[in-house]
């Protein structure tokens, strides 16, 4: 693949989920000799993570951006677009200019494309016009638009083992669907406190406000600490006793993959990806979703039990290094072209 053009694009001026798997499979790419481009993304951020590559980034703040700067790129023979709106710019230009390329769609959520019956239908001829779409788990795939093929996005294996401290991390938006009210009650019905243990809750949004006052109601102020936004959450996560994580409809949860990266045990919702993760290799550590209760008896199993809590990051270590490496995902995306290019 090495005489073909790839283009990476998304709408946006983030650096989140999305922007980062985007990061990894063009640099994985590059790796391989692909001449590859991608269009989107914070610019700071996403130049410092593909400096050391032979990616080129344009910007794509928006649908109007996105479309000028893949005006610019020499057609490709991959353009391979994030989310609906990138979906759409993509289609767009090859009806206009780029008839050639082959669009590839990755779907990272679980829905349908437009939030209504008439957006749906809008949508309809960007979704037959794909040469492939590929979900991120089978739950996504499972909940989009048909057909599509599953590649799991994978996470940097880690090596250095860190000291544990006695703390549980929940580390994401503070946004109603990631059901972080859900941590604080299980918490406060767990014997955490009474044990020495703390919950840092890292990460911001709509919620905090609301959240710390729940903590308040709760009366666990005491032995639950917000963070805030972090940088260094990777370094968090090698350090805690177990990570929280209590969204039922999770794409994926690239937390999750890091988690089991750095052998930290997980509790996990029943539902969405994570049936695909901690499901597979610690299904007892799953709980019913929305039920604080059962999610405080999971929790309160490992907090008591160092032997469980080391059993169930070493099994979840290994299921991350065999199915969900960076290197693995690479390869999938490889496939999938040389497919539609055949």
């Amino acid at each position: 693949m090495t005489d073909v053009r790839v283009v990476h694009l998304v709408c946006s001026t983030g650096f989140a989920g999305v922007e980062n798997y985007i990061v990894n499979v063009a640099s994985g790419l590059a790796r391989d000799g692909v001449d590859v481009t991608v269009i989107g993304g914070s610019s700071a951020q996403m130049q410092r993570a593909l400096a050391a590559t032979d990616v080129d980034w344009l910007p794509g703040d928006d649908m109007r951006g996105a479309l000028a700067s893949l005006r610019r790129t020499a057609a490709p023979d991959i353009l391979h677009t994030h989310m609906s709106q990138a979906d759409l710019v993509g289609w767009l230009h090859r009806r206009w200019r780029g008839r050639k390329s082959r669009q590839v769609s990755t779907r990272h959520f679980a829905g349908m494309r437009g939030t209504s019956s008439l957006a749906r239908a809008a949508f309809r001829p960007v979704g037959h016009s794909l040469a492939a779409q590929i979900a991120i788990s089978q739950f996504v795939a499972e909940n989009v638009e048909p057909p599509t093929e599953v590649v799991y996005s994978g996470v940097e294996s880690a090596h250095a083992a860190m000291s544990r401290e006695p703390f549980v991390l929940a580390a994401q938006r503070l946004e109603p669907e990631k059901c972080t009210a859900d941590v604080i009650e299980a918490w406060a019905r767990s014997r955490g406190a009474d044990e020495g243990w703390t919950l840092r809750i890292a990460g911001d949004g709509s919620e905090r406000g609301q959240l710390e006052q729940l903590a308040r109601a709760r009366g666990v102020t005491g032995s639950v600490e917000f963070l805030g936004h972090r940088s260094d959450v990777s370094e968090l996560l090698a350090r805690a006793g177990l990570v929280v994580a209590p969204t039922p409809r999770e794409g994926l949860g690239i937390l999750v993959l890091e988690a089991m990266a750095q052998g930290t045990p997980v509790v996990a919702s029943a539902g969405g990806g994570h049936l695909e993760t901690v499901g597979v290799a610690t299904p007892d550590l799953l709980f019913a979703p929305g039920d604080a209760t059962d999610a405080a008896r999971v929790i309160d199993g490992l907090l008591v039990d160092p032997g469980l809590r080391s059993e169930a990051g070493s099994a979840l270590r290994r299921l991350q290094r065999d199915r969900f490496t960076i290197g693995g995902q690479v390869a999938g995306t490889r496939a999938v072209y040389e497919r539609v290019l055949a």
